[in-house]
């Protein structure tokens, strides 16, 4: 606590002797000198029997108590939203700490939930209920709904009977008690939506309402520091050229399939594909043309593939594809769909020519031909030169080398 040389020493250890909390003894000390200061500048000041008097009244009444501790109830508020909400840039990290932060602020609070606003659309983000129920979409928003309505309006909108308001017309029957709406806006957008409901109807305190104002506040900010960090760590794993993921993404995306399947006992497979023919393209018609190429194999190859599955660029022009939850039978078919794909692509080239392209991979099954990232991208590459060696146009399953850390069988 800091010293206050400006009041006589017996109240400050009065003050510092109470059983007020530490924010509260610091925020009357502050009052009391503030107080003593201002009447000192008008030619006034006040004698220890006074100060002793003002202290004795704020120290027992009630209401001039509870007067004192709103103030410091709402700061130290601030201070774990801001601290809560500046600790991570995890964009479900911040919203799950929004919603948290929201039910401590409102006496019976019910549920609060947020929703992302892009576009004129709006996205489930998080939602927290009284009991701890986490992250469960209580309804989807309406079109003339209180979250569309606040969206569109930017602004706080309060209801203190959802049974009585227009807003609530057309919703069901058990939706009742009290709820307010507020945008999180960054300068002028509006990036999301804010709702915390309470089981009882009436207004919302002067106080609440002040502190979800300031959460919103804060609220948005974060959500637009997260999405930014978001974008860089995207761009961070992606591919300039293919806007596919890059060697970084791939390899955080095998760990977590390692580490899946290691939970579950299942196996998942890994292939390497090399573009036949690309090279005579490349050097024939240059590297312009060759990148072109390269995209327009690789938007190909995404409309083939599962949604599940995960395509990346390793390098050059051999790609990487992840099939989770695939055996080598089931490889087996989805390569023979690749073959076929290409087979019936035709891909533009400079001057209005035209090429058809054929395609080659290696296949590495977890955990038969490698326990890590490094050893089934090893294990695929291997069998991928062992296929364009046969001949191109085919696919190969990688050998299971003693000598690394494969051998289990499937």
């Amino acid at each position: 606590m800091k010293p206050q040389p400006f009041l006589p020493r017996s109240i400050v250890r009065r003050i510092q002797g109470s059983e007020l909390s530490e924010a509260e003894k610091e925020y009357l000390l502050e009052l009391l000198t503030v107080l003593g200061q201002t009447l000192e500048s008008g030619g006034l000041s006040l004698s220890r029997p006074m100060y002793d008097r003002l202290l004795s009244r704020l120290m027992n009444d009630s209401h001039l108590l509870a007067f004192l501790r709103q103030p410091v109830a709402e700061l130290e508020a601030l201070k774990r939203i801001s601290f809560n909400l500046t600790s991570s840039l995890d964009l479900s990290t911040v919203l799950r700490g929004v919603v948290s932060e929201a039910l401590r602020l409102v006496k019976n609070a019910a549920n609060a939930n947020i929703f992302l606003y892009a576009e004129g659309q709006l996205t489930f983000g998080a939602a927290l209920d009284a009991e701890g129920k986490r992250d469960t979409q209580f309804a989807e928003p309406r079109p003339e709904g209180l979250t569309y309505t606040v969206a569109r309006q930017k602004r706080m909108i309060v209801v203190e009977d959802m049974r009585a308001h227009p807003l609530f017309e057309d919703a069901p029957p058990d939706w009742k008690g009290a709820i307010v709406g507020l945008p999180l806006m960054m300068g002028s957008r509006v990036v999301g939506v804010m709702n915390l409901s309470r089981s009882v109807t009436g207004p919302f305190s002067p106080a609440e309402i002040r502190l979800l104002t300031l959460l919103a506040d804060q609220a948005a900010i974060a959500i637009v520091n997260a999405r930014l960090h978001q974008a860089v760590s995207r761009q961070a794993r992606m591919d300039v050229l293919t806007g596919l993921p890059n060697r970084r993404g791939l390899d955080e995306r095998l760990e977590q399939e390692i580490a899946q399947a290691g939970r579950l006992g299942s196996a998942f497979s890994v292939m390497m594909l090399d573009i036949d023919g690309f090279k005579q393209i490349n050097d024939e018609y240059g590297h312009e043309a060759g990148d072109d190429l390269l995209r327009q194999v690789a938007s190909s190859l995404l409309r083939v593939v599962r949604s599940s599955d995960f395509l990346a660029r390793y390098g050059g022009d051999e790609m990487t594809l992840v099939l989770p939850g695939t055996d080598f039978a089931q490889a087996q078919i989805v390569a023979r769909k690749i073959q076929e794909h290409m087979k019936n692509t035709v891909f533009t080239l400079p001057l209005g020519k035209t090429a058809a392209l054929g395609i080659s991979g290696g296949i590495a099954l977890f955990p038969l031909h490698g326990k890590t990232a490094a050893s089934l991208l090893r294990a695929a590459d291997g069998a991928l030169y062992r296929a364009k060696r046969a001949g191109r146009g085919r696919f190969v399953l990688a050998e299971v080398d003693e000598e690394n850390d494969g051998g289990a069988a499937l």
